[in-house]
């Protein structure tokens, strides 16, 4: 399968060197080619996982129009404020059928497809999100990522839904056995596990995080307290998400840490701290936890709870502490169902955007 790959973070790199290996022909496109510099050069990137390093070939472009023809999956595991910009960059490229794959996508599966419209694209393609990055990996410099563990399972939600037997197939592709359908994209992004599991980490540790050079939020920084308050937000996620219509499975985020039964599987929270490789510096007003996992995906499930009529009195609690910590108005400025322009529709006008999309 063709596949293109957007983005060089941690998941793009790891979504790269493992499409390669499974054989896929796989483009790999940012924007700026002089990022790619160190990678063009050396001809590929090593990748180090529980089978040991080596050497993956591959050679990365700028040339979007070029990466996008023929391609069946578009995958682009970026944080979820560049969504708007990756929409724009792709819509005049697209053509029917084409797939695109948001891990995790905090809603960007509308805002995208509502961006890609607006540039007139009237290309008949579905855009997919899941709960989480596929993989848990950390790059080791411009030329190495390395994989602690990888997704087992990712419950997925495409829009239009109607495009979801598709959309699925294409995505299992690259990823065999591990996705699993979501009712549609809202329910995806109402599996989102950053907004549930960083906030608390990050606020509740804002301390020894401002304190130290290094802290490791995952294994110092995991204590009963914040277990609590991870249980409580998590069941107001599953609350919204039952007020909406949507049955299990929920994922609760206490699989992660209990049993093998979330989406990495196999007690992937002791395999996160035994790495070593979130022991790291983080800039409370600046780092993707804060900006993407509060100001986005926080947001976004309290405007969604208000809406649905659901209280999330935890997630309130927690944005408006991080708005202060962060000196910003997540509230006012972050990815809410009002600044989508969702909030006056009711529960059957937004059934058919999820259902048929948008023309």
């Amino acid at each position: 399968m063709k596949v293109v790959v957007i983005g060089g973070g941690n998941g793009s790199y790891a979504a790269v060197a493992d499409l390669v290996e499974a054989g896929h022909d796989v483009r790999w496109w940012r924007r700026d080619r002089a990022l790619f510099e160190d990678i063009l050069r050396a001809g590929g990137i090593t990748v180090t996982d529980h089978a040991g390093s080596r050497e993956v070939a591959v050679a990365p472009t700028d040339d979007l129009a070029a990466a996008l023809d023929g391609a069946a999956l578009i995958l682009a595991p970026t944080p979820a404020f560049a969504q708007e910009d990756i929409a724009e960059a792709l819509a005049p490229h697209l053509v029917d059928g084409q797939v695109i794959y948001l891990p995790p996508g905090t809603f960007g599966s509308y805002i995208m497809l509502k961006r890609i419209r607006e540039r007139g694209s009237k290309a008949d393609v579905a855009i997919a999100e899941t709960g989480t990055l596929p993989w848990l990996a950390r790059k080791q410099g411009p030329l190495a990522v390395r994989i602690t563990t990888r997704a087992s399972r990712l419950p997925t939600g495409v829009l239009p839904a109607r495009l979801t037997e598709h959309a699925l197939a294409v995505i299992g592709q690259a990823f065999p056995g591990a996705i699993e359908p979501a009712q549609d994209a809202l329910a995806g992004a109402l599996m989102n596990a950053g907004p549930i599991i960083h906030p608390p980490l990050i606020l509740m540790n804002a301390g020894p995080i401002e304190h130290f050079d290094r802290w490791d939020i995952h294994n110092e920084g995991t204590q009963p307290a914040i277990r609590r308050t991870h249980t409580a937000l998590d069941n107001e996620r599953i609350a919204v998400r039952e007020a909406l219509g949507y049955g299990v499975p929920h994922f609760p985020l206490s699989d992660h840490y209990e049993t093998s039964n979330w989406m990495y599987g196999n007690l992937a929270h002791d395999k996160l701290v035994d790495s070593g490789d979130w022991h790291e510096s983080l800039d409370l007003k600046t780092h993707r936890y804060m900006q993407e996992d509060v100001g986005l995906g926080l947001s976004f499930l309290v405007s969604v709870g208000a809406w649905a009529g659901v209280p999330t009195p935890v997630a309130a609690g927690l944005l408006a502490i991080a708005s202060t910590v962060a000196e910003t108005d997540f509230r006012k400025g972050g990815r809410t169902f009002e600044n989508l322009g969702l909030d006056g529709l009711d529960r059957a006008q937004l059934r058919q955007i999820l259902r048929e999309g948008l023309s």
